[in-house]
């Protein structure tokens, strides 16, 4: 899923700046859909570069390389369907509106979309997904990332990981930590925690 429009090409980035933009749209790939068998060997090969690290991130890498290459694409996807596609309340909920506000649809989805059209960006036609799923919270930073890397893009990134990533993502990562009877996407959990510090910290920095 990707749920916004990208306005133009991006300037040259850092290399600090690549490994966020590859980050965003490695978590947004991840929630947009069940993994097939050729993202499953992605990963593992990934994991085998950022983890190379030792750090915090670099652990959560090598845990969710070890649950791809254990895990079978047609498991995965039933995975997938069972935690988030649930008819009624799926057992783990992706949009930040229900963190927020308790409930989908409600006004963070308002001030996202104000914020969002601010920044020039919609929803893509033919897309369900309300734009405060996490997989499009995760495009729309790597596309701050990539057309901004200057100090106003910046800025931008900041006030939007502030507003609408940040004051969730911990409870995300718990549920997702705890899903029941679940293999692969638990191991999500740690990386998608052990990136969004790294970010905090350094929009906290600025």
């Amino acid at each position: 899923m990707s749920a916004v429009l990208e306005r133009q090409a991006g300037p040259v980035l850092s290399d600090e700046d690549r490994a966020r933009a590859e980050h965003y749209a490695i978590l947004s790939r991840l929630f947009a859909g069940p993994p097939d068998a050729a993202l499953l060997a992605s990963l593992a090969t990934l994991a085998g570069v950022f983890g190379a690290s030792g750090s915090t991130l670099g652990q959560a890498w090598l845990m969710l390389g070890d649950a791809a290459r254990a895990g079978d694409a047609v498991a995965v996807d039933e995975e997938y369907t069972r935690l988030f596609l649930t008819i009624g309340r799926p057992e783990v909920m992706l949009f930040g509106s229900y963190y927020l506000a308790g409930f989908l649809m409600e006004e963070p989805l308002v001030d996202l979309r104000n914020d969002l059209a601010e920044l020039g960006l919609g929803r893509r036609l033919g897309v369900m997904e309300s734009e405060d799923h996490i997989s499009a919270l995760c495009d729309v930073m790597r596309h701050l990332i990539v057309t901004g890397p200057d100090a106003a893009g910046l800025a931008r990134q900041q006030a939007f990981f502030a507003a609408h990533i940040s004051p969730w993502m911990e409870r995300l990562c718990d549920a997702l930590e705890q899903a029941p009877e679940a293999r692969f996407y638990p191991r999500t959990g740690p990386l998608v925690r052990a990136f969004f510090d790294i970010e905090r910290l350094a929009f906290d920095m600025l």
